[in-house]
């Protein structure tokens, strides 16, 4: 986290707003700006903290939130402490605690031993704006409260932000979902972070994720997904990253691009590499089209990249996936409300059955990308390479960036899509 003060603007300060009315330390309208309200509410949590009360949220500051950023608390047991009283004095629950530490032995806990309190709300905003931090958290939290899901990186970006992944689930069905190649597509990543808590919370608890039961399903399948493959752009877009050279040399980019309205508009990665033209399917003729279009160097969006997976960022996707080798993709974009399934001619046995099932659930239609946007993306070298169901959804409608308010419907139209997307190969 950056450091935040009177003035500060952004998703930083709406997670530091949320943070604080987590805290119980006000009821901030989480609107990313750092005004007097704010800054009050940063004083007195300061002050009940014991450190420097000087209403800028620096390091020592962060770290005393980091609970109420991660939705965990880590607790030392004290003379007389119970699972049970534990729960009570953090309003959380027995069950909530004993989940989160499957080492302990809750009849006999030490003295000093350290244990994970979940806090009690979702690890997962979903009405803040996204930025790299707020993913950070969120993989962090979700893996303490749900010790059961593996998290990791396939590889960093090109300012060196993990590329982070969860996987959840230990059957043979093997999928793979994305998010958030494009940077103002960015509303794509608290959805696949949400499904992964709704996925765990369900699966823990013995409910039904959907319609299935998601303990059914994580016996099932293996669910890995990454939810930012392009964590620099989503900072620029949001507005968390206005500062430094990557941010200036983006600004000169946007500058031979005035007709596509900067921040909002830029899809790249940081140095102006479309991610989802990168990979290597029909990459020579999206350079022709893309050239013919006058798209030939870094820009906002659509330009290839000198060659195929030459982004850092589109390298890590390409590796992992050939690594995890999965069944089916699922690549979430916006906006449009439409689901791409084939590749020119390559039609991958099932797919169509599938994408008619997805269509179907979410209200979406099944439909094939315009001419000039069919080559060189994820999902087109995934059917190519590994003649499996590989599916871009074009989710929502509207203009990109779509608010953090669609939330709600977009993840309601979608949820059908994640479950079964585990379930149909």
């Amino acid at each position: 986290m950056r450091i935040l003060r009177r003035g500060s603007v952004g998703p930083g300060v709406q997670l530091l707003q949320l943070a604080l009315n987590r805290a119980g330390y006000g009821e901030l309208q989480t609107d990313g700006i750092f005004g007097p309200l704010t800054e009050r509410a940063v004083r007195t949590f300061q002050a009940a903290q014991n450190i420097q009360v000087d209403g800028i949220a620096g390091r020592d500051t962060h770290r005393q939130l980091l609970p109420w950023y991660t939705g965990s608390l880590p607790y030392r047991i004290r003379k007389g402490d119970t699972f049970y009283t534990l729960a009570e004095r953090y309003g959380t629950t027995v069950e909530a605690i004993t989940l989160a530490n499957p080492e302990a032995q809750p009849e006999n806990l030490q003295i000093g031993e350290t244990v994970t309190i979940p806090l009690p709300f979702p690890v997962v905003p979903t009405d803040i704006d996204c930025s790299a931090a707020l993913i950070s958290f969120c993989v962090r939290g979700l893996q303490m409260r749900y010790p059961f899901i593996e998290t990791g990186d396939i590889g960093r970006s090109v300012m060196g932000k993990p590329l982070w992944y969860l996987k959840l689930g230990t059957g043979e069905n093997q999928v793979l979902y994305n998010a958030s190649h494009h940077a103002n597509e960015w509303i794509t990543t608290p959805l696949l972070l949400k499904f992964a808590e709704d996925l765990a919370a369900a699966s823990a608890s013995g409910d039904n994720i959907f319609d299935y039961s998601a303990a059914k399903l994580l016996d099932y399948a293996s669910v890995t997904l990454v939810p930012a493959v392009n964590p620099d752009g989503i900072d620029l877009v949001t507005g968390e990253n206005q500062q430094g050279e990557f941010y200036r040399a983006a600004t000169y980019i946007a500058d031979d691009w005035p007709d596509i309205p900067f921040p909002r508009g830029w899809k790249a990665n940081i140095r102006g590499t479309d991610l989802n033209l990168q990979y290597p399917a029909g990459w020579e003729e999206a350079k022709k089209i893309k050239y013919a279009q006058g798209v030939r160097g870094p820009a906002p969006q659509d330009y290839v990249g000198p060659m195929p997976l030459s982004a850092p960022e589109s390298r890590a996707m390409y590796d992992y996936t050939l690594a995890l080798s999965p069944r089916l993709t699922l690549s979430y974009h916006t906006q449009g409300g439409e689901i791409y399934w084939r590749y020119g001619e390559f039609e991958p046995e099932g797919a169509q059955k599938i994408g008619e099932l997805f269509a179907k659930l979410s209200g979406y239609t099944l439909a094939d990308p315009a001419a000039e946007s069919s080559n060189a993306g994820y999902k087109d070298w995934f059917i190519q390479a590994l003649d499996r169901p590989g599916f871009t959804i074009e989710a929502g409608r509207g203009t990109n960036p779509l608010p953090i308010t669609d939330f709600d419907t977009l993840y309601k139209e979608n949820l059908p899509i994640l479950t079964y997307g585990a379930l149909v190969t």
